[in-house]
């Protein structure tokens, strides 16, 4: 018989009042408090903690306190990673970030649902689903991403934006419900380029 937990994992549904789930929700709790009380002169015990509390966090990696999550383990995030004050991670599910990923401060990463089905929902019932995000990805602040959303690469995504469904490679998009405005294009590189060589030259 599956655990709660691999059910969890599985996208099926489950219930988060199990002994395994409720121990290892609180360990996210007792870390991510440490975590959010330590000063910006305690580099090394903030590293130690989130490479604890996470799955995985890659090298030259920044979350601003405070930060919380459901339960860390499910969290896997690359190198460069940028995450400002105040972000929300519910990690049900498997939550993937590439390299070079940065957000704004209040995103949320939401992979947790609930049955539309009140007579199941009020069980306790739930599930979730995975969030992927992927490289080079800019999430301005107070965006919400919805469970089973997947973020291609080098994507824009406006702030106070709500992320519904799955947004390809090389888009800026914006709006509730989010939707693609236009491509990034070959001018923008080469205009953001040259704003580099000029700023270089001074």
């Amino acid at each position: 018989m599956m655990s709660e937990q691999e059910k969890m994992l599985a996208e099926m549904l489950y219930t988060a009042q199990d002994p395994e789930l409720v121990a290892a929700h609180r360990r996210a709790l007792r870390l991510t408090q440490r975590y959010n009380a330590t000063g910006e002169d305690q580099a090394e015990e903030r590293e130690a903690l989130i490479q604890e509390l996470l799955g995985s966090f890659g090298e030259d990696g920044v979350i601003m306190p405070p930060f919380r999550c459901d339960y860390g383990s499910q969290i896997e995030i690359g190198d460069h990673f940028f995450a400002n004050y105040d972000c929300l991670f519910l990690d049900v599910c498997s939550i993937t970030i590439g390299n070079h990923v940065m957000l704004g401060p209040r995103v949320c990463l939401y992979t947790a649902a609930h049955p539309l089905s009140s007579e199941v929902r009020d069980t306790g019932l739930e599930y979730g689903k995975p969030i992927t995000i992927g490289n080079s990805v800019w999430i301005g602040g107070n965006v919400i991403v919805n469970p089973g959303v997947t973020i291609g690469n080098n994507v824009v995504i406006g702030a106070g934006s709500v992320v519904t469904h799955d947004l390809p490679d090389g888009v800026i998009a914006a709006g509730n419900p989010c939707r693609v405005l236009r491509r990034i294009s070959d001018e923008d590189r080469k205009f953001w380029l040259a704003r580099q060589q000029e700023w270089q030259s001074r």
